[in-house]
């Protein structure tokens, strides 16, 4: 197993992942240490059993909140107690087995080498992924770019990035969204704001089918209407802080510096 890291740890919010999220977590294992899971008030017994894991393995950690509370608040959850352990930096994934964690050794050491900025994965998609979530997604990418200035994200949805754990937590302290489905986007622009650069590492992305155990809680309408609520939100803002925005990009300050 790896040696632990004293800045930088593997963030995993769980809700009722069913039997992927134990193969989520040992393959995040295999690549870091330490790996933290937030099990956000799932119902399907996976806390207890993942509590047990974790009991017989010192660089796993796990908390169970009591109902379910969004994938933003669940981030938040572990981001404190990173916080609270001299934590900087963390490198949040899904459990859903999305996202590679082959990657987290490479993308970590993208954050070692400029621990003052986002990296963001930039998803590769394969045949599996829904065309219409894809399309979806570019729309969604469009209004960010405009939202930051074409400040450099390449991609605003995809949840395997490292964030520092601090300027985040200023972040979500502030206000009370980017509590559930509109916590990456919304983290990505509002971390841009506060001056935070995103580079950008490509990554694979893998849907899996109900065959292959993947669960998805997206719901179209109601995730949908969420993002668009969020983004008019986020427009809105946005054109009161156009003028400082363009001051720093004429200048090269944060997030626009090279």
């Amino acid at each position: 197993m790896p040696e632990p890291s004293r800045t930088h740890l593997v963030l995993i919010p769980s809700y009722n992942t069913g039997e992927r999220l134990f193969s989520t977590v040992a393959a995040a294992r295999a690549q870091w240490n330490p790996v933290w899971v937030v099990i956000d008030g799932s119902t399907d017994g996976t806390g207890e059993r993942l509590q047990q894991l974790a009991a017989a393995d010192p660089g796993l950690r796990v908390w169970q909140l009591p109902q379910n509370q969004g994938k933003g608040a669940a981030v938040l959850r572990g981001l404190e107690a990173a916080r609270e352990a001299g934590f900087t930096h963390a490198l949040a994934m899904d459990s859903d087995g999305q996202h590679p964690a082959e990657l987290i050794p490479a993308f970590m050491q993208a954050s070692l080498a400029r621990p003052d900025t986002l990296v963001l994965g930039r998803p590769i998609f394969d045949a599996s992924a829904p065309r219409a979530r894809v399309w979806g997604r570019k729309l969604s990418n469009g209004w960010t770019h405009i939202e930051t200035l074409w400040a450099g994200v390449g991609d605003s949805l995809y949840g395997f990035r490292i964030y520092p754990v601090n300027a985040l937590i200023d972040v979500m302290r502030s206000q009370p969204w980017m509590r559930r489905f509109d916590f990456d986007t919304e983290a990505v622009v509002r971390l841009v704001w506060n001056g935070v650069k995103p580079i950008n590492v490509d990554a694979p992305v893998k849907y899996l089918s109900a065959a292959e155990g993947g669960v998805s809680h997206f719901n179209y309408v109601r995730d949908n209407l969420l993002l668009s609520w969020m983004h008019a939100r986020l427009m809105g803002e946005f054109l009161l802080r156009l003028p400082s925005l363009v001051m720093k990009r004429l200048r090269g300050l944060p997030p626009f510096q090279p």
